[in-house]
């Protein structure tokens, strides 16, 4: 019986000692594939460093290319468009203006009743209108026939408040955000389509002529008398309320820039000076690259697999089409190099872009002590059920340094165009107020991007310029900004109304 007592009690112990085993190993593979984990994403963090050296090299290197831009047409991966808007609004303008925006697969109809120096907009109305799919790749004269029909609809609703004047056509702003060749203040060609659309016969045409003859085909009598950007659009916008408006920056889906130049300071420029001796240059700026970009493995993979390798290197950084799909890249990689979702890769964590940027904002903004907000996003979008609490928080940490590298260069994206303006010093101890109107989604509602982007601005600038430089949020400038666009560049300036 002894002997028995004996054989069991070593079994039980041989049983003890193998299952302690167990968890030792299990224990060992869990914490080394942690510090597998941990170390990619220490890699992470190293290489999106924005420290303030670096940004300055940044700042420096944006200034050097929008010289080299506006010297000569090509000199700079920075386009630096003559837009040929050389009055932007002064909050004088008076009367009844129109907007047309297209720029996806909605667009907008809009008109403001403005008022003059003490009444502003005293009135304003939109419409949205669907474009069919149909239309997105048909002809040309389809297209624009199908906008005159929606504006000449809009224009038949035209109630109390607003007042046409007598004997006046009726003019408008358009804004049209695809890359054209702005020819003058009112005509542009086509020079490619983004963004699903795909009219060939559009390409080289010029979109305002286009709509003048789809607009005259039905008798309906309005003169587009300018043509830009949302870019542009937002900075007038942010002009006519605030006249210290320097430039306009638009934090979107995409990114673009657009400021108030010298006209004598434009090399590439030929024509006679504007009266103003001023011209608004859209400079592109989601095109600008940099050696000092602090750019990591995902970044140069999302580049080669996108549809313009090598192109709008600064936007694929920093903008909201791609902040979540470079988030997924670094867990795509946690989950197949350190097991960090377990033994199999998730498999929707391989779709491009499945994750958006508005969702890693939800997740970075989580502040339940249980981050359940990462977790279903997690479950609801990649369908990763079971994540721990330590790999909740480690997402947070990856989602906090690919929005701070996007915040900061953004930030000095914006201090080199203070920079090129000679706004970033104090000069004659006088302090010019200078403010930068923003827009877009991203700038919006990513409310860490924005906040870390105004501190980084502030700590560029230093304590007392900082205090003379405002952000402002211009929201849907680039609807009103092409009103009053139209108004500034109306036919009628000058002469005054019956």
């Amino acid at each position: 019986m002894g002997k028995v007592a004996v054989g069991a009690a070593v079994v039980c112990a041989a049983a003890v000692c193998a299952a302690a085993a167990l968890v030792v190993r299990h224990r060992m593979q869990s914490s080394g594939r942690w510090a597998r984990a941990m170390a990619i994403l220490r890699e992470v963090e190293e290489k999106c460093g924005t420290p303030i050296s670096k940004l300055r090299q940044v700042a420096d290197a944006m200034t050097v290319e929008m010289h080299a831009g506006l010297a000569s047409e090509g000199g700079s991966k920075l386009k630096m468009l003559i837009s040929y808007v050389d009055n932007l609004p002064t909050g004088d303008e008076k009367g009844l203006f129109y907007a047309l925006d297209l720029g996806g697969t909605n667009f907008r109809v809009l008109r403001v009743q403005l008022g003059g120096k003490d009444k502003s907009v005293v009135n304003q109305e939109f419409d949205e209108v669907s474009i069919p799919p149909h239309l997105m790749t048909g002809t040309s004269e389809e297209l624009f026939d199908f906008i005159a029909k929606a504006l000449e609809k809009f224009v038949a609703t035209e109630g109390e408040g607003f007042h046409p004047a007598s004997g006046r056509q009726r003019e408008l702003g358009f804004t049209f955000s695809f890359p054209v060749r702005q020819l003058s203040i009112s005509s542009g060609t086509l020079i490619k389509w983004t963004k699903g659309f795909n009219i060939e016969d559009a390409v080289g045409q010029d979109v305002v002529g286009e709509l003048t003859k789809s607009m005259e085909k039905i008798g309906l009598d309005m003169r587009v008398a300018a043509l830009v950007n949302d870019t542009i659009g937002t900075l007038a916008g942010g002009r006519y309320h605030n006249q210290d408006v320097a430039a306009a920056v638009i934090l979107g889906t995409g990114t673009n820039a657009a400021y108030v130049e010298r006209a004598h300071a434009i090399p590439k420029w030929h024509g006679l000076l504007p009266k103003s001796g001023e011209m608004v240059i859209n400079m592109e700026w989601g095109n600008f690259r940099s050696s000092h970009l602090p750019l990591t493995e995902y970044d140069q993979a999302l580049d080669v697999e996108s549809l313009n390798p090598g192109e709008q290197i600064f936007e694929k950084i920093i903008s909201g089409m791609y902040l979540g799909e470079i988030v997924r890249r670094v867990l795509s990689r946690l989950a197949e190099e350190a097991d960090f979702f377990g033994d199999t890769v998730p498999p929707k964590l391989q779709i491009p872009f499945i994750l958006r940027t508005p969702d890693m904002s939800a997740m970075h903004h989580d502040t339940s002590p249980d981050l359940r907000v990462v977790g279903g996003k997690l479950k609801d979008i990649l369908e990763i059920s079971s994540t721990s609490l330590k790999m909740r928080k480690m997402i947070v940490e990856l989602c906090d340094i690919v929005a701070t590298r996007g915040a900061r260069l953004s930030a000095a994206g914006i201090f080199g165009i203070l920079k090129k303006l000679g706004r970033d010093t104090v000069r004659d101890g006088e302090k010019q107020k200078s403010v930068i109107a923003l827009d877009g989604g991203l700038y919006e509602h990513y409310t860490k991007f924005s906040t870390c982007m105004e501190s980084t601005l502030k700590e560029l600038l230093g304590g007392e310029i900082a205090e003379s430089i405002v952000i402002e949020h211009s929201n849907d400038g680039s609807g009103i900004g092409a009103a009053l666009l139209a108004a500034s560049h109306s036919q009628y300036v000058g002469v005054e109304e019956s």
